[in-house]
């Protein structure tokens, strides 16, 4: 907490912070915020749902009392403002769990045309835990941007959602973690930017560009193709398959070429098979 303040200090931000149980003493009750950003606990089984069954806060379905997934994911909708924008991250069993009720939470707020994007991550980025994970991205109005902020507005999304399968991006720094690189974080912010404003608008990030479906990347699904595949919001449902690399070679000369290298290798194993035969007789045993 001492360290959040200094963060915020230094930065010249003047945040209130307060510490207790977000669920059970939620101490901004009242707070409908333009922005919420949150890493919450994967998966957290105790957090005193059994106790919070007739809660306000649970517009789309009772959070299961074993997991909170959706119990964060519905704490943040209640306190978005109502042109609010919220970014999270989940394990990834948040996009297509069906146990517990959570698909059918998690169908209600799709209905409800609130999940704006929906990002897949690749494994291994957290020191914390192995467990995959992915983005969220809630906007409460989807229709444009906030009202206050006439330079960001944005286009009408209505029944739109942007999936992005960023599963293989970043690199290994060493032997159990990747990271991603500056390029690869611009990659995925400037797809959301240019898919979220108007055709051929520069605004939020400069130079997002256009947007554009990009096989194996990014599609921009409708509800209805959401509706198709059960509600589940995993990227690589609805990006397809990455294009292949063209072959321009001449199946002719390819046929000489893998005839050639066959040849090779079966003449490398005659080799290797007279030897290992040589050094059994010269140990004493035949073939």
């Amino acid at each position: 907490m001492s360290a959040t303040k200094m963060n915020l200090a230094v930065r010249g931000i003047d945040g209130k912070i307060e510490q207790g149980d977000s669920f059970t003493n939620d101490r901004f009750p009242d707070l409908k915020a333009d922005y919420i950003l949150a890493n919450p606990p994967f998966n957290m089984k105790r957090w005193g749902g059994e106790g919070l069954r007739e809660d306000r806060r649970w517009k789309f379905g009772v959070p299961p009392a074993g997991n909170a997934n959706f119990a964060w994911v519905q704490h943040m909708i209640h306190h978005l403002a109502p042109a609010g924008l919220a970014g999270f991250v989940l394990a990834n069993g948040s996009m297509s769990s069906n146990q517990s009720g959570e698909g059918e939470i998690r169908k209600n707020i799709i209905e409800a045309d609130l999940v704006d994007c929906m990002v897949a991550l690749p494994g291994q980025l957290f020191y914390s835990t192995q467990i995959p994970a992915c983005l969220w991205f809630l906007a409460r109005d989807k229709k444009n941007g906030p009202a206050w902020r006439a330079d960001r507005r944005f286009r009408d999304r209505l029944g739109e959602i942007l999936f992005i399968d960023a599963r293989k991006m970043g690199q290994m720094v060493d032997r159990t973690h990747r990271e991603l690189s500056d390029e690869d974080i611009r990659k995925i912010a400037d797809t959301y930017h240019a898919w979220r404003l108007p055709a051929g608008k520069a605004g939020g990030e400069k130079n997002a560009g256009e947007y554009r479906d990009v096989p194996g990347f990014c599609k921009s699904a409708t509800l209805e193709e959401v509706r198709k595949h059960g509600y589940v919001l995993t990227p690589g449902r609805y990006v397809g398959a990455p294009p292949q690399e063209e072959d321009d070679e001449p199946f002719e000369e390819k046929m000489k070429r893998l005839v050639a290298q066959l040849r090779e290798q079966q003449a490398e194993a005659a080799r290797l098979d007279t030897a290992i035969a040589r050094n059994l007789k010269e140990l004493g045993y035949d073939l």
